[in-house]
């Protein structure tokens, strides 16, 4: 294998946001390359429209990152929805529109439940109203512009992707700006990735109606005019490229290459994406890669091997994007279905990284964590000869690490217990043993447990109601769990946003992820 300076010194970041532009397109319900094509489309768009090379440069990376918030908002949406993947049209109606939005809540929450479960989550859903949009938006908005940081996008990026939610008309959100005021690429990429689904579902005609009819509230209107008299030749082009390929083509300018140092940041980035889908997640897929490393060079594996560990620690839940929040959320036993979804997240991870060159070894290796060595894992159910000592540290770091952690139809486990029931696996023949014991003796290191010193001027109190946020507890289980009143946990909450520069939930449950306040976490 190369060397990581080699593999990795020339990875561009147009690439890293194309595989996770897969993953977006899962975790909004959309098909793979959705987000591509909306992001070809404004380019080509901006192209046609004559833009500097600047502001199409804007347009293609705001189309990618706009919707890299979406995971930090799938079990709000899935507590009403019931599938939060299955609101496509949600994406298009407008909230502001009466008419729109009962057809939508009528029509779409439930779709394929029995009648009175349907019936139940419409009624969530009306009770929710459009006003649960604008909190989606502000939310996605925050942790979105926290990403961007983290992937290395200039400030101009980062300041530009407050307003991707905000609409011609000024009622948008976080900010209501208002017609010229919101930035010409930004204009362009809200309308092409309308236009897209409206395209895929009903047509390029109908995408031109649909624009037509909303020119002047949600688009701009000279913006409308000229896309309606060009969509033919538009989508035509997008129908003739490879999307990955053309994404990778089309990026204007010098490319952006990542230094090791990015790209090992990046790939945090992707962890945390996929661990904020829950709550339960919170922190995940960092300790993994952690503990995953460490148990390598106890083996006595060499550096590269430890490295390529901690990497594919790191990637291997982006999958779980891929399946509803409301399933893995659920306390009760899962149907057969939901089952069958759930066991075929180890596959979409690897078909999320399988395009770029750099992170399929990482998919590759991140698709068997659930393996077993007796053949009874998914989604390969590979036998023993075929799991390499990589990846069978793998499968026991992340089994060790998952019992640690709570989930909706059980407590964590104290690593005691936890501990005994791996070494269980092992004798059964489910998991290496020596493996296993490589685990069990790197648990409690410094490296793998200790937390980062407070960030922010953090108290070691808010500290501590900051790891509860991010596990999902309510403000009355904090004050229970820490013998505290309500009242004092909300002081304390408020003061923990103040000092964080941040507004949500999910965002400061991002910052938690970020400064590892999250790694031997022993909350229930």
């Amino acid at each position: 294998m190369p060397s990581n300076k080699s593999l990795h010194s020339r990875i561009r970041l147009a690439e890293i946001m194309a595989s996770l532009s897969l993953a977006m397109d899962l975790g909004i319900g959309q098909p793979m390359e959705w987000v591509i094509s909306c992001c070809l489309l404004g380019v080509h768009f901006s192209e046609l429209l004559g833009l500097s090379e600047h502001d199409r440069r804007l347009t293609y990376y705001l189309s990618l990152l706009r919707h890299i918030g979406c995971t930090s908002t799938a079990t709000i949406e899935a507590d009403v929805f019931g599938d939060e993947l299955n609101l496509t049209a949600g994406l298009l109606a407008d909230p502001k529109n009466p008419i729109e939005s009962l057809n939508f809540l009528l029509r779409t929450p439930g779709k394929g439940q029995p009648l009175m479960a349907r019936l139940h989550i419409i009624g969530k859903a009306l009770a929710a109203g459009p006003s649960m949009k604008e909190e989606v938006d502000r939310i996605q908005c925050e942790v979105a512009i926290q990403f961007s940081r983290r992937l290395s996008f200039d400030f101009e990026i980062q300041s530009i992707l407050a307003q991707v939610f905000e609409r011609w008309d000024g009622r948008g959100v976080p900010n209501h700006v208002k017609g010229e005021d919101i930035v010409l690429p930004v204009r362009i990429v809200q309308l092409a990735q309308d236009m897209v689904i409206v395209q895929q579902m009903s047509g390029t005609q109908e995408a031109i109606q649909v624009a037509k009819k909303r020119a002047g509230y949600l688009y701009d209107p000279d913006l409308v005019q000229i896309f309606c008299e060009h969509a033919d030749g538009l989508f035509e082009q997008l129908n003739m490229e490879s999307a990955w390929d053309a994404l990778l083509t089309v990026e204007p300018g010098t490319p952006i290459l990542l230094s090791e140092e990015q790209f090992n940041d990046a790939l945090l980035a992707m962890a945390d994406f996929a661990d904020l889908k829950s709550a339960y997640f919170s922190g995940h897929s960092r300790n993994v890669a952690l503990l995953a490393r460490l148990a390598a060079l106890e083996y006595g594996l060499p550096e590269s091997d430890a490295e390529l560990l901690w990497r594919a620690g790191l990637v291997h839940d982006i999958g779980r994007v891929g399946v509803s929040a409301g399933i893995w959320n659920k306390p009760g036993p899962l149907s057969e279905s939901e089952w069958e979804r759930v066991r075929f997240h180890p596959y979409l991870t690897e078909r999320i990284l399988l395009h770029s060159e750099t992170l399929a070894p990482l998919g590759a290796l991140s698709a068997l964590h659930h393996e077993r060595l007796d053949g009874s894992g998914y989604y390969r159910g590979l036998p023993a000869e075929m799991q390499s000592i990589v990846t069978r540290i793998l499968v026991a770091a992340d089994t060790y690490q998952t019992k640690l952690e709570a989930r909706p139809h059980r407590t964590a486990l104290p690593p005691s217990a936890a501990a005994e029931e791996l070494r269980t696996l092992a004798r059964m023949g489910k998991i290496d043993a020596k493996a296993t014991d490589c685990v069990l003796r790197v648990v409690g290191q410094a490296g793998y447990s200790n937390r980062s010193a407070a960030p922010a001027g953090l108290s070691q109190r808010e500290i501590e109601v900051l790891r509860l946020m991010a596990k999902g507890f309510k403000k009355r289980e904090i004050a229970e769990r820490l013998v505290i009143s309500i009242k004092t946990v909300d002081h304390h909450i408020q003061h923990i946003y103040n000092k964080i520069g941040l507004n949500t939930r999910a965002g400061a449950a991002l910052f938690a992820m970020e400064h590892h306040l999250l790694n031997d976490i022993d909350v229930n």
